[in-house]
């Protein structure tokens, strides 16, 4: 291998301190001090790597490696070191360690990238915090709606404060976006989530396609009562309505078992909460995601119009708030290509995949072509201290993505070169 297995794995270690909870867990909120900490770390390797280092004011970390022609669009590679509040070691913080070591390997190596090469770690991925994620991402691509600002998180910080603690200026979000034509290409390099790649027994996989998630917050209001006193019949329970609605979302998305949606109700908060009063107000999530936009909008209108009916019949009022809306997206053919043929050279027949989890790769192919590696994860287990990838898989993802790396790197040059040509 060129890149050095050894020193990737020191990183991974060192790094898995930083949030640590329990044996293996790790908890490093976005825009939190230990996140800072983190980036702190993370940019004097950048450095040693050769890169210059800044975080912009929406949160990112950035890297820059000069290319062989600073003109040329950027080679962008990233992911996200915040974690879930009860997450694993290696989600997100894999394609960062994975982004800075190809840069590492570049210098050891005398390797300069035909284009230049930025490595990112976005801010605010996991998207918990402020229930609304990707916000890095978005904000390079110019996605960022004022009010997001304003959104707390359950300590009563709004995410401008947060920002501005972690030193950044909210008020210029706009010199955070990127030109049109700035990135020519966008690779990450994540742990899968799942369970495929240890099911085939193959240590790295090629995504093809990346599902797009939709988050919704359903409220409903009822009418608090004794519960000894209030006849079930003349009662406003909210709590019921929404037990009746989260048992319907289930059946909805496996009305038809060979498609792979899915939805998941993982966030629950009801008032007033007392065992003997009927609840008033219950608040829950809805994370519903597909590859098939059209089939995603379908199930999404049935929800809604389930939701409609079950207030009716409970008595109940509803508001439900559109917090996430990605639409799916397909990897570029021609970085999938690229990939296949490193692989192939390396005698490593890596499959072809989909994406059921959501990544920054999502928004960044709002503006560049995208392509992703995944990683074999234990059990297919993630957002858990039980996630696991072996130091030996990271580092095949990691040389996959280095040699990924310099071929799209050139072919981004290439095209430039083509364009010059042409109009000429």
């Amino acid at each position: 291998m060129k890149i050095n297995k050894r020193r990737l794995q020191e990183h991974f270690e060192i790094i898995s301190e930083y949030g640590k909870i329990g044996e293996t867990g790790l908890c490093r909120p976005a825009l939190s001090e230990i996140e800072k900490e983190t980036f702190q770390l993370v940019s004097k390797w950048m450095q040693e790597a050769g890169m210059t280092v800044r975080i912009d004011n929406a949160g990112n970390l950035i890297g820059r490696l000069e290319g062989e022609n600073p003109d040329a669009p950027i080679l962008m590679i990233g992911s996200h070191l915040d974690s879930q509040p009860y997450g694993g070691r290696f989600d997100g913080t894999s394609g960062v360690l994975a982004g800075v070591e190809v840069a590492m390997t570049m210098k050891e190596q005398n390797v300069v990238p035909a284009s230049p090469i930025e490595v990112v770690s976005f801010c605010d991925e996991e998207s918990w915090r402020f229930k609304k994620g990707v916000f890095g991402s978005r904000a390079m691509v110019g996605q960022i709606d004022p009010e997001e600002l304003e959104r707390k998180d359950k300590d009563g910080i709004s995410r401008k404060q947060a920002l501005l603690d972690f030193g950044c200026n909210p008020d210029k979000l706009d010199e955070v976006v990127y030109p049109d034509g700035a990135i020519g290409a966008f690779l990450e390099m994540h742990i899968e989530q799942g369970p495929s790649l240890e099911a085939q027994n193959k240590p790295v996989g090629i995504v093809s396609a990346i599902a797009g998630p939709m988050w919704l917050t359903v409220t409903l209001k009822g009418f608090a009562g004794h519960a000894g006193s209030v006849p079930m019949d003349m009662r406003q329970d909210a709590l019921l309505g929404a037990s009746r609605m989260i048992d319907e979302i289930n059946q909805i998305v496996r009305h038809d078992p060979h498609t792979p949606t899915v939805a998941t109700v993982g966030s629950l908060q009801v008032f007033p909460d007392s065992p003997n009063i009927i609840p008033e107000k219950v608040a829950f999530s809805i994370d519903l995601r597909d590859i098939d936009l059209k089939r995603r909008n379908n199930i999404e209108e049935q929800i809604r119009s389930m939701i409609h009916q079950v207030s009716k019949d409970c008595h109940l009022t509803y508001h439900i708030q559109k917090d996430t809306n990605l639409d799916p997206v397909s990897c570029a053919e021609w970085i999938q290509n690229i990939m296949v043929d490193e692989s192939e050279k390396k005698g490593w027949k890596s499959p072809t995949m989909v994406s059921g989890p959501f990544h920054d790769a999502v928004v960044m192919a709002n503006t560049c072509d995208i392509g992703m590696i995944f990683v074999r994860c234990k059990d297919g287990i993630s957002h858990n201290p039980a996630e696991f990838a072996s130091y030996e898989d990271l580092a095949q993802g990691t040389e996959l993505l280095y040699h990924t790396a310099i071929s799209v790197s050139a072919k981004i040059n290439e095209q430039v070169i083509s364009k010059t040509l042409t109009s000429r």
